[in-house]
């Protein structure tokens, strides 16, 4: 099913909005140590449109907005703001983000479709010239992202992700982990 003349292929099935309550952040605290927090989320898709490079490559990506607040509180502790774009041709599926951390990245990867909806498997490298971070100098000195990876897997109406942030941070190697499991508020626009 095509929107405004733009077949979305997988990435259509996310269009709209979609909050989760169970939540979990792995973060480390000021001592380096293990710090827990359970936050509820939301994220909404939109089309985006279609994107030709140099003429040979198709591309259609979705635009998202993605905030958490402490379940404790409901104070916003994540912002975050991309695009997932998918290259129908090869399989290819991408995620560019951006957080007001002063810090962005590109990761890529595939999408594996399977009998009940699919699973996105995205990578990034710090230096990586395709799928990389890049970083504000204070980041980079204070608490550099190394690596990223997330899977993303949708099935029905329930979208679920676990994403590992692999950071230098307080002079340690942590992994910060975000796990969560939404569910479709919102449908798309037909």
């Amino acid at each position: 099913m095509e929107i405004d003349g733009v077949d979305y292929g997988p990435l259509r099935a996310l269009i709209g909005k979609w909050i989760g309550e169970r939540g979990v952040d792995v973060a480390p605290d000021a001592d380096g140590e293990q710090d827990r927090t359970e936050f509820i989320d939301e994220i909404e898709f939109v089309p985006s449109g279609p994107a030709e490079n140099a003429e040979e490559q198709e591309l259609v990506s979705l635009r998202y907005h993605h905030v958490v607040r402490k379940k404790e509180n409901g104070k916003i502790f994540h912002d975050q703001i991309g695009h997932w774009i998918y290259e129908p041709e090869t399989g290819l599926i991408m995620h560019s983000l951006t957080i007001p951390r002063a810090v962005v990245l590109l990761a890529g990867g595939k999408l594996t479709e399977n009998d009940s909806g699919w699973v996105a498997e995205v990578k990034a490298t710090a230096g990586d010239n395709s799928f990389g971070i890049a970083q504000s100098p204070f980041m980079n000195e204070k608490a550099k992202t190394k690596a990223f990876e997330m899977s993303l897997s949708l099935e029905g109406d329930t979208l679920s992700y676990k994403e590992t942030t692999y950071l230098h941070i307080y002079g340690v190697d942590f992994d910060h982990v975000d796990k969560s499991s939404l569910r479709r508020v919102t449908y798309d626009q037909d």
